[in-house]
């Protein structure tokens, strides 16, 4: 597997939705441990794109999340289950030089499941932020984790993939970052 980094890492924050997110088991804390995800990432630069499942009747991405985007984050809607089939998502990816995708975002075992194998498919290195994601049941999350991992997924904490993308406590970002996770 490829270490992800700044330059070659792309965080896919998938359909974290108003009308979505209520309706999943541990919500509270999955878009804490998203919010941390996607703090760090415009932190250290690490570009972000964002998917939205039909936003008409789901809602636009959860406003304590999209308040931490960086300006200009492209956000794709979708009716697709994994990104890969948006023709949008696949402009968008062709455009930047990454060999290493990390997911975050709802639900596992439906969008973020079929967009990791996709990915996997297409020779993308995979990391699912474990604490990022969820299902509205755990055992669904649970099962698609581990289908993840034994289709050659990274499963990773949020802090632990920040902690990587950073590699040296050294790092500029080093403070700020580690100031998320406390």
């Amino acid at each position: 597997m490829m270490f992800p980094t700044v330059e070659n890492a792309l965080l896919v924050v998938v359909d974290m939705q108003a009308k979505l997110m209520p309706a999943m088991s541990d919500n509270e804390n999955i878009i804490r441990r998203a919010e941390i995800m996607i703090s760090g990432a415009a932190e250290l630069g690490l570009d972000t794109v964002v998917t939205e499942q039909y936003p008409k009747g789901l809602g636009n991405t959860l406003p304590e999340l999209s308040s931490k985007l960086p300006e200009l984050t492209p956000v794709i809607e979708k009716s697709v289950f994994s990104v890969f089939k948006s023709a949008e998502f696949n402009t968008f990816l062709s455009g930047r030089k990454r060999d290493v995708l990390i997911f975050a975002g709802v639900e596992m075992h439906v969008c973020l499941l079929q967009s990791v194998l996709d990915a996997l498919a297409d020779g993308y290195e995979v990391v699912v932020v474990a604490d990022a994601v969820g299902s509205r049941k755990n055992s669904d999350r649970d099962l698609a984790i581990e289908t993840a991992r034994q289709a050659g997924a990274w499963v990773l904490s949020s802090e632990s993939i920040l902690f990587m993308l950073m590699r040296d406590s050294k790092n500029p970002h080093f403070k700020a970052v580690s100031g998320l996770i406390k």
